[in-house]
């Protein structure tokens, strides 16, 4: 995956078919299922859930749903009065923001570009407390994940590999760890938290060094951490070790197989206590677990089942180059597996007429439905053209579940789109394209070259409304029955931040979604492969009701 590149996507939306008629083929060793471990308890307490109508970690909760059930005073009837309540301003310096923020009780915690975790009172914006990650190892960093909460502690990783916990009072360091040395290994994998347990993943960005760079030896792994010490409990990596293959054209040494990082936030059957998440694709040679599903034992560490769903998939930044000198660095793009079609969104496990079925959406554009038990397809649907060398018209972040329906979006889809399908069978109930008037009103009319209609976000839900971000600059309310826009907000304006700062956001940030708690509904805004020009710095985004 290549979280920090754009393209230009011009291609089109296929017809809707109730099956994939073109989607990569699902294949690979799927390992016998193993017997349960035994049942935990599914107290709030135990798996981090927080108080109702909390958001406190990325998916929302263990079963990675991103729903809401609590959320009833913003309804499909009032949605329209929301307003910008407080905004909180980034120095222009630190960059573009992508953690999303969770939501405890009265607080809000947020990561920044400037490598800062935040809390900041969720109604107000006023100041709890602010965390240095300097304060840890050496150089610049930034928060890429968003934090979970739980056992009286804030978790969240940086873009050096460092993982943290801090006391969710007073943001006191309890423990840091590094979770890899490899230059380049980042924490894009929000937290999950179960129990004493912190699941986490690792990704990272080796193959976007270029070609002085002796490309690659990073390996995609899952952490199982004790969350009161950090110490390991186990890890499992989605790749063989490298080791050297021969040298590439300038004389490098070549090293393989690497990549298959994990990206996205996992989810977790409390029953059957199995961690579901998904991986990226190889960056150098064809081996191991990339472009899959990974269903692992949240005890061991060992794989109950693995599917993999690309033959293929080897990519580093050279196979989207246009000179032959630059593809020489690219020994698959000849035989066209140059895809980069990770599965970097976040699973949904989805339990609907007494089966348990997980949801997970891919890059090449396809959504996959797998029986949680056994690894098997049960449904796939293709839901935008395949584009290969970046996967830019696909499934980004993640998808949401309701109960009824599940939520998917696509990005540079031409437009990128929102669909509304049956969990059990992928049937179509609605589709909304991203608005066509997006880059033609408020503050992206201004940057034509710059604006794109497509959703980098994830998904969100409460009762009876979806919220979903796009690149256009608007966070969108949508009604969850039938996909009418209930209410919009453009986010590319100037604002003062409560901390003094001024900001204009941009693109509705990737890399999380809209969290919506207690009344109230955050975003981060400014996030994009190519940004919106902007004199201020990028910004946080809190709305609630009309008094």
């Amino acid at each position: 995956m290549n979280r920090r590149r754009l393209s230009r996507a011009g291609v089109a939306l296929v017809a809707l078919c109730l099956t994939v008629l073109s989607a990569p083929s699902a294949t690979g060793s799927v390992t016998a299922p193993a017997p349960p471990s035994d049942t935990a308890s599914d107290t709030a307490s135990e798996f981090g859930h927080g108080g109702r109508g909390d958001w406190p970690m990325w998916q929302k909760d263990p079963r990675g749903l991103r729903h809401n059930p609590d959320e009833r005073k913003i309804t499909p009837q009032n949605v329209s009065g929301l307003e910008l309540k407080w905004a909180f301003a980034y120095p222009r310096a630190a960059g573009f923001p992508r953690s999303q923020p969770a939501v405890v009780g009265d607080t809000v915690y947020f990561g920044s570009p400037d490598g800062k975790l935040y809390a900041r009172d969720a109604a107000t914006g006023a100041a709890r407390w602010e965390f240095d990650l300097t304060t840890v190892g050496e150089g610049r960093t930034s928060v890429q994940d968003g934090p979970a909460v739980a056992r009286g502690k804030v978790y969240f990783g940086d873009s050096r590999g460092y993982f943290y916990a801090v006391d969710q009072h007073t943001g006191k360091l309890a423990w840091s760890q590094r979770l890899d040395d490899t230059i380049t290994a980042i924490v894009t994998s929000s937290p999950l938290v179960h129990g004493n347990r912190v699941y986490v993943g690792v990704s990272s960005g080796e193959n976007i060094l270029g070609k002085e760079h002796a490309c690659c030896t990073f390996r995609g792994h899952l952490n199982a951490l004790d969350a009161d010490t950090g110490k390991q409990i186990w890890r499992f990596y989605t790749t063989p070790k490298a080791e050297q293959d021969g040298t590439w054209p300038n004389g490098q040494p070549k090293y393989g197989p690497s990549g298959a990082g994990v990206w996205s936030s996992p989810a977790i059957d409390p029953v059957t206590r199995t961690v579901y998440v998904g991986t990226g694709q190889n960056y150098t040679g064809s081996a191991g677990h990339y472009d899959s599903v990974l269903a692992i034992n949240a005890d061991t560490g060992r794989p109950r089942w693995t599917r993999k769903m690309t033959d293929v998939d080897t990519w580093r930044i050279e196979c989207s180059l246009p000179t032959p000198e630059d593809r020489q660095y690219c020994p698959n793009f000849p035989d066209g597996t140059a895809l980069d079609f990770d599965l970097g969104a976040s699973p949904n496990i989805i339990r609907a007429h007494g089966r348990t079925l997980i949801g997970i959406g891919q890059k090449a554009g396809v959504f996959h439905v797998l029986d949680a038990r056994t690894g098997k397809i049960i449904w796939q649907r293709q839901l935008s053209t395949p584009m290969p060398g970046g996967g830019l018209s696909g499934v980004q972040w993640g998808t949401s579940f309701d109960g009824e329906r599940l939520y998917v979006s696509t990005y540079m889809a031409n437009p990128g789109t929102l669909f509304a399908l049956d969990p059990l069978t992928g049937h179509l109930l609605w589709q909304t394209p991203n608005p066509s008037d997006g880059c033609t009103t408020g503050g992206a009319a201004q940057f034509p070259n710059v604006c794109r209609l497509g959703h980098g976000p994830a998904v969100s839900t409460t009762p009876g409304l979806v919220w979903l971000g796009s690149m256009d600059g608007k966070l969108r309310a949508y009604s969850a029955r039938t996909g009418e826009v209930l209410w919009a907000y453009d986010t590319i304006q100037k604002v003062q931040g409560v901390n003094g700062l001024p900001g204009r956001g941009g693109a509705v940030s990737g890399g999380g979604g809209a969290v919506v708690s207690h009344g109230m509904v955050y975003v981060q805004s400014g996030y994009f492969f190519t940004p919106y020009p902007n004199p201020d710095g990028s910004v946080f985004l809190a709305f609630g009701l009309k008094s």
